[in-house]
């Protein structure tokens, strides 16, 4: 499975963005969906999960009323929508595929990552 991630950017705290993650692959319909990120000098942390059937099955607490996962399968994409940003959320965000799994816990494959900057 290979993940392509777009639509990082740099926007002011209050701000909005949406991420894209294109995947491409065989047994796409087996696969989990989810987002990673990775601020500097911290931990790599789960942000949320969306099983085969596009349910949500993990929303980091955080983020929760503020970013909103949703799979399309007829293009082969999923997005991360993410309202009332803060600096905090400045990371690396990674898109994951996990293989018959259903919360994301342990990726399979991983995007290249895309940047996403807040400023104060």
């Amino acid at each position: 499975v290979q993940l392509v991630e777009s639509g990082g950017d740099l926007v002011q705290a209050g701000g909005s963005l949406t991420l894209s993650c294109k995947y491409s692959g065989s047994n796409l319909g087996d696969y989990a969906i989810g987002w990673y990120r990775q601020a500097p000098g911290k931990e790599r942390e789960r942000v949320s999960c969306l099983a085969p059937n596009g349910t949500t099955t993990y929303v980091e607490s955080s983020v929760k009323g503020r970013f909103t996962e949703t799979r399309d399968n007829a293009k082969n994409t999923v997005y991360l929508r993410m309202n009332s940003l803060k600096p905090d959320d400045t990371a690396v965000y990674y898109c994951t595929a996990t293989f018959l799994g259903s919360i994301c816990v342990v990726a399979d494959h991983w995007g290249q990552g895309t940047q996403v900057t807040v400023s104060s």
